[in-house]
This record gives structure tokens, sequence and C-alpha cells, in this order.
């Protein structure tokens, strides 16, 4: 196992871009969930309202939504680099308003909304550069999976001691700190942005307006039945079967009988699982079939959410919770690694912003449908068919997906020409 790690699970840091790359995203993304916990405590002792809750959910995602294809497009025409130091820069400034707005100020609830809903526009623009951007930090093109899925093993911890280091600031000092340190780690991320040796860009004679780069995407997805299936199955993935997560605060109250610990206990569960997925996709062989390990990885999931709305042992779900967060992990982190090695270089920008679509943007909605559901049918019901459509997702896909070939085709023989 020690053989496994020193060999395979960190090859990626062997680009020195890449090493302060991940460095300065994993400070950045501590003071992220810090600030993200934070926001959805003080919304929520202002209002006591879960509707308002879930409103603040939906006002930081779906802008993201809205805007990913531009972010795309912009990615593809300009200096992804520059683009992804410009949206940090525009990310810390969100964070000192924050800042401001709560220690210094009578704030109120839509003041935090509106600035909740101008960092979902700036993360539209983020998250195309910064997917897109990692392949460019790697010097060795095999070791793009092992970088993602360091990205996601990093997300993962981040999600796990974020939250728990903001619970401990909120109650010790306040929200504004959890943001004014949220604020502050950002200046890690721009110094090592800074300092990476990139290859001077060249930019491209831009022949397009913006509008016709939306459509060349467009037409680029519909061209690339290998791509578009890979956005279909993570869309509705996302719509229906990811948002489980909103449901667990009503496990642990209902059907497991316990409080906010225990939730506390199954998001980390989740977490949890989630990093020992990230381990695994890192530790994989640069030959490995891809597409065959997304539909393990989805019917993992659904068997683990079948497993996990049927128990009421706090033991066993946690268990499942693991398993659950282990399968929801690598269905992300694959089909990421999958777009970003099966588009071209001028694409990948517009590429990454259908990935965002499909897996922020999609959650939001898909968290609003299960609520909803699960008022009328029941949690553990709701949970129960959730599993079953992941089961459903991965048969449907599967013809398409479970190839004998273990390389990754990529799709370059698309020409703007074509249009």
């Amino acid at each position: 196992m020690n053989k496994l790690l020193s060999i395979n699970t960190f090859k990626a840091f062997r680009s020195r871009n890449y090493r302060l790359f991940f460095s300065g995203q994993s400070f950045s993304l501590m003071g992220t969930w810090m600030q993200r916990t934070a926001v959805y405590w003080v919304i929520y002792v202002q209002t006591h309202s879960a509707f308002i809750l879930g409103l603040s959910v939906f006002a930081i995602q779906f802008p993201t939504f809205l805007f990913s294809l531009l972010g795309g497009t912009v990615a593809d025409r300009y200096s992804r680099y520059k683009v992804l130091l410009i949206t940090q820069i525009a990310s810390m400034i969100q964070a000192i308003l924050l800042t401001v707005i709560i220690v210094f100020t009578k704030y109120s609830v839509p003041e935090i909304l509106f600035l909740s809903v101008l960092l979902g526009i700036i993360n539209a623009f983020d998250v195309p550069a910064r997917q897109s951007l990692v392949q460019d930090l790697v010097e060795n093109k095999e070791d793009l999976g092992n970088a993602i899925a360091l990205n996601s093993s990093m997300v993962q911890v981040a999600k796990l001691i974020g939250p728990a280091i903001a619970g401990i600031v909120l109650e010790l000092f306040g929200a504004g700190i959890c943001f004014l340190i949220n604020s502050l780690s950002f200046v890690a991320v721009i110094i090592s942005l800074m300092m990476m040796h990139l290859p001077k860009y060249i930019p491209q004679e831009q022949k397009q307006k913006v509008i016709e780069g939306l459509k060349e995407g467009v037409t680029y997805l519909k061209s690339a039945p290998s791509i578009g299936s890979i956005v279909l199955l993570l869309a509705l993935s996302s719509f229906l079967v990811i948002p489980y997560v909103t449901l667990l605060p009503v496990v642990a109250k209902i059907s497991l009988h316990g409080n906010a610990s225990t939730y506390g206990y199954l998001f980390s569960a989740s977490g949890i699982g989630g990093i020992i997925g990230a381990i695994f996709l890192a530790s994989l062989k640069p030959d490995a079939n891809l597409r065959k390990v997304l539909i393990s990885a989805i019917l993992i999931f659904g068997v683990g959410l079948m497993l996990f709305s049927q128990t009421e042992n706090i033991f066993f779900a946690l268990i499942f919770a693991t398993v659950s967060g282990f399968g929801m992990m690598s269905l992300g982190t694959i089909t990421n690694t999958i777009l970003q090695t099966s588009s071209s270089k001028e694409m990948r920008g517009r590429i990454m912003s259908y990935y965002a679509m499909a897996f922020f943007g999609m959650q939001p909605v898909g968290a609003l449908m299960i609520g909803s559901v699960s008022h009328y049918v029941g949690t553990s019901e709701t949970i129960f068919v959730q599993g079953i459509a992941a089961l459903l997702i991965a048969a449907f896909f599967f013809r398409t997906l479970w190839k004998p070939n273990s390389k990754i085709q990529r799709e370059d023989d698309y020409s703007s020409s074509s249009l």
C-alpha cells in the first residue's frame, strides 16, 4: 500500500506548476468551506427558515448554471491563467465585502444573498478556467487523471476540515472572522499563481463573436456523442441522485433519532468515502478504462443509497454513507477526467462549462424537487428511489460506456469550419 501511494498516487506533484496550484488551492478551499458554513449559519440564525436556507444554496449555485456557457467561452478565447487570476481576486473582494458587512454594519439577509449571487456569477467564469487549466499545469499529460483525482481529494479534505474549523470560530469569534479568514486565504492562491512558470500565451485571432463561440460549443457537443453522453449522464445524476445530501439532516433526526451531531457524522462519513474514492482514482494506472470505472462507481453509488435509506442503525448508516460518498465523488471526478482528456484544447473551456452546468447547476434544481417529493412520500422512500435512479442511469449508458478499449479517444477532429 505504501509503495502504491508513493509511486502512483502523487504522480502529478512531479510538475512544479501543479504543486503550486495544489498548495494554493488547498488553503483557499479551507476558507471557502469556512465561509459557506458561516453563511448558512448566519442566515439560519437570522431567519430560522429552512426555505431561506435552501434559497441561499440556490443563490450561490444557480447563477453558475446560468453563466457557465459564457464562462467557458471566455476560458477558450482568452488566457485561462489570467481569467483564473481575475476570478480569484474577485472572489477575495467578495469575501472582504462579506466581512465588512457582517462586522461593521447592521446587515440583513438580502445583502448576504446578493453577495452569494455575485459569488455564483464569479464561479461561472472561475470553474471552466480552473478546471481546463489543470491540463496545462502537468508536464506529463498521462498525469492529468491523477491531478484531477488529487484535486478531488483536496476538495473532500477541505469539506471535512473547513466546516469543523468554522464551527469553532463561529462559537468563539463570530461569522465575521470566518469571512476574514476566507478573504486572506485567497492570498495563497494569488501568490501561487504568480509563482508559476507557464509558456507565453499567444492569443488566437478571434474571427467569431462571443455568441458564435457559444453556438460553436453546442455544435461541438453534438458532433462528439461520446462527450455528450458523459455530460448527459452527469446532468441526470446531479438532478436525480446527488441531491440526496439535502435530506441528510432529516435522516439524522427522523430515521436515526439523532441530533445535529448525528448529521455531522453522516456528512463526515460521506466526506471520508469521497477521500477514499479520490485516493483510489489517483492510484489508477494511466491506461485504466475510466468509462468502465464510471459505470462501476454509479452502481456502487446506487446500491449504497438503497442500503443507506433502509437502515435505522447509526453504525450501518455511517458505513453506507461512506459507500455512497465513494460513489458520488468518483462519479464527479471520472466525468471531469474523461471530458478533459476527450475534448480538444480549443474547446476545453466550453466543455468544462458544460461540466459545471451539469454538475453544479442541476443540483440546486434537483434539491428543490427531491425536497418536495420527500415531503409527500417520505425521506427513506425518496432516497431509495434515488438509488434505483442511479442503477437505471448506469443501465441506460452501459452500452455506450462499457467498451473493451481502455484508451480514451480524443475528439480532435472537429474544426470550426464544419459550422
